[in-house]
């Protein structure tokens, strides 16, 4: 019972300090980083719309497995089984949901419409903490980069260097 309650402390705790955790969804290759928020006992996520995160792999009444990072160092701190359910728009939960996700929203393109935009559009889910606490892994377990259009593999600007150089001299 202690070990149980000192499991979900770390849970609770490691989850409300960092704002990015890594999802990995019942059949996904690799698992996802998202930002989250700590709501009630749950991860509570919003994505799938359009400007939002992607949530593959994380249906209504599905598993996934979340891993917590320090929000310092960027080392893993806990590892967790999570129950996944989706949370119907404009119910009472969802609003409450909503009310902690907007607040935690960097660089919304809509602002104000953005609560309607996901009402409409996107997805609201939280993963509830369901089982023990994983292991600590022996190896690093590195994986490459989910591929995304967010990332660039240009050379360096010729002229950026020079640029760096003069904004050090000043």
């Amino acid at each position: 019972m202690t070990s149980e309650l000192l499991d979900r402390s770390l849970i609770e705790e490691a989850s409300k300090k960092s704002g990015l955790l890594w999802v990995r969804g019942a059949g996904a290759p690799a698992a996802r980083a998202l930002w989250h928020v700590w709501h009630e006992g749950a991860v509570c996520l919003v994505g799938d719309g359009p400007g939002e995160q992607p949530l593959p792999a994380l249906m209504d009444g599905g598993v996934a497995e979340v891993t917590v990072r320090s929000k310092d160092k960027g080392g893993r701190l806990v590892s967790f089984p999570v129950a996944v359910s989706e949370l119907v728009s404009g119910s009472p939960e969802w609003e409450a949901v909503v009310a902690e996700l907007k607040g935690k929203r960097l660089n919304a393109p809509d602002g104000e419409g953005m609560l309607g935009r996901w009402s409409r559009e996107c997805r609201v889910l939280r993963l509830v903490p369901d089982g023990d606490v994983a292991p600590m892994p022996s190896g690093s377990l590195t994986e490459p980069p989910l591929p995304s259009p967010a990332t660039t593999r240009r050379p360096v600007p010729a002229g950026l260097p020079k640029l760096l150089a003069k904004r050090r001299r000043k």
